[in-house]
């Protein structure tokens, strides 16, 4: 899947490109029917919300399950990223975000860079997110926003936010987020939020500020990301668990367009539950690792 010249051209001043209905509902339900199933296990890559026994995020799932490693290979999710950096990418993090029906909590303002640099000390922003829908989002279930153009920042300064959600966060304050959005357009477009049925898929710049409320509905709104970096930009610390933040970074090889309908081989080396090593951190910097 190549990116048009208008695209890119989009890409570069928003930050992000949505792609409404991009999976069918056959290829959806693949994925959606193996949710419950990575939910319901009490492991560590399973994090839940605060207060609450919903899953906020699952981690790792394409070591875990085959539709997701097939996903994971997928070429209308890897190629466009592979298109923008121009290089192979492998896979940073792998994550089934569960904004649940009446306990799916707030994520607060944030850029995906800022924790993988922090965190991680990956080199540079050439690392993005692509996400697909498994449910309808709606105005009501906590949709995602966006502040279009905020990418052109940079990194922005941020802070750690340790107990607002059962999540660590590096956030932006408020004060920041209202110049930025005043700059996008304020009222007229300084913030967007894609809706559309399951299936559609979001590129995002890993620089674009991005939040979304709680959802206080009765239709959950789970999504999956992948968080792709190119191979040459590959993480230099390993601080957080390897089921957090992935230290393989072997190319992704694509599987054919189909994968989702075909039973395509795959591996899933931890669907019997993590390995030791998957738990271990370490604060000291890498320079070379081999792949």
């Amino acid at each position: 899947m190549k990116l048009t010249p208008a695209q890119r051209a989009q890409f570069e001043r928003d930050g992000y490109l949505f792609f409404p209905g991009h999976f069918s509902p056959e290829e959806t339900k693949v994925l959606t029917d193996a949710v419950p199933a990575l939910y319901s296990r009490r492991e560590a890559f399973n994090v839940r919300e605060k207060g609450s026994d919903a899953v906020r995020t699952n981690f790792a799932a394409h070591l875990i399950s085959e539709p997701f490693a097939r996903l994971a290979r997928h070429p209308r999710m890897v190629e466009p990223v592979m298109d923008l950096f121009g290089e192979a990418v492998y896979m940073h993090q792998f994550k089934i975000n569960g904004k649940m029906a009446f306990e799916g909590d707030v994520w607060q303002w944030h850029q995906d860079y800022g924790t993988w640099l922090n965190d991680d000390l990956m080199p540079t922003e050439r690392a993005m997110n692509v996400a697909i829908f498994l449910d309808d989002v709606s105005e009501f279930n906590g949709p995602l926003m966006f502040i279009p153009g905020s990418h052109v920042k940079g990194v922005v300064e941020a802070r750690h936010d340790l107990t607002t959600t059962s999540y660590p966060l590096w956030t932006v304050d408020n004060d920041l987020i209202a110049q930025l959005v005043q700059r996008a357009g304020g009222k007229h477009g300084g913030i967007v939020s894609p809706k559309g049925p399951a299936g559609s898929m979001i590129l995002f710049h890993s620089c674009l500020v991005h939040a979304s409320g709680s959802n206080l509905s009765p239709f959950n709104r789970v999504a999956v990301y992948l968080s792709l970096c190119a191979v040459s930009n590959h993480i230099r610390r390993f601080k957080r668990p390897e089921y957090i933040a992935h230290r393989d970074f072997t190319p992704i090889e694509l599987l054919p367009d189909d994968c989702l309908l075909e039973a395509y081989p795959v591996e899933t080396p931890w669907k019997d539950g993590l390995p030791d090593s998957a738990l271990r951190t370490s604060l000291e910097r890498i320079d070379t690792v081999a792949a």
